[in-house]
């Protein structure tokens, strides 16, 4: 009676084993990727490099989380080729949550490009949340904006 069930599972078994090898993945043949051909005058095909604008200027913030009722120094640097920029004339308006505020100072730039600007913060602007300062310089009558500084009040 033994014989008959080990016959009887080995069957089994075997069924089984056909069975989930049957339900396996199919394996099929991987076709070859089409080859690539640059031509080469493609390379001779260049983009034309930007222009370096000769005037560049940049403002910051000397602190980028001062206190609400804090005192504030903005800095500002002008540069022509590299060079720092003297005698022009720059000009701030900080834009506060509630309102836009034009600075009345207009410093000139000194023998390095530099300027700053003094900003009393008096709770004008909520605590946590970002404000802007837009400099620009006034040089051979034209106006030259700077990229924007930033401070948060904490």
């Amino acid at each position: 009676m033994k014989k008959i069930y080990r016959i009887l599972f080995s069957v089994f078994a075997l069924g089984l084993l056909l069975l989930l090898a049957a339900c396996g993945p199919t394996v099929t043949q991987v076709k070859p990727q089409q080859t690539v051909v640059v031509n080469k005058s493609f390379q001779s095909q260049v983009s034309p490099l930007p222009t370096v604008p000769a005037y560049r200027c940049g403002a910051w913030s000397g602190n980028n989380a001062p206190g609400a009722y804090s005192t504030l120094t903005v800095y500002a640097k002008l540069t022509k080729n590299v060079i720092g920029v003297a005698g022009a004339t720059a000009s701030a308006t900080v834009h506060f949550a509630e309102a836009d505020v034009t600075l009345d100072q207009q410093p000139a730039s000194d023998a390095g490009g530099y300027v700053t600007f003094t900003l009393p913060l008096q709770g004008r602007q909520p605590r946590q949340t970002p404000a802007t300062v837009d400099v620009s310089f006034s040089v051979d009558g034209k106006t030259l904006p700077c990229s924007a500084a930033f401070f948060t009040p904490v």
